[in-house]
């Protein structure tokens, strides 16, 4: 069964099993007190876009279970979770989807 996958300037993304491909937010560039923080003192954000996601985990018995998320879901993950890759000028992170903590 082919699956879509994001298209990114002629790469396509088609993560395998239950791995999930993200987009991850943008980091606040202000404090709430409005101070300037440096590309240093920036905290990677832990929410993100779902871009793609894989056809699902695999059972002992050998069943395929569909993932829970799909694309386009915005979601909060573990801080050290997956791996970032980069594909063309943009950046994605890989990870499973057992990593993702919640939707919103």
């Amino acid at each position: 069964m082919a699956k879509k996958a994001k298209s990114t300037g002629g790469t396509k993304i088609v993560p395998l099993g239950d791995k999930v491909v993200l987009k991850r937010q943008v980091a606040e560039d202000t404090t709430a007190g409005g101070i300037v923080l440096p590309d240093s003192a920036k905290d990677k954000p832990q929410r993100g876009e779902v871009v793609a996601i894989g056809d699902g985990h695999t059972r002992d018995d050998g069943e395929k279970v569909p993932l829970t998320v799909k694309e386009g879901d915005r979601v909060i993950f573990s801080s050290y979770a997956g791996d970032e890759i980069k594909v063309g000028d943009e950046e994605y992170l890989l990870l499973r989807e057992s990593d993702i903590l919640a939707t919103y």
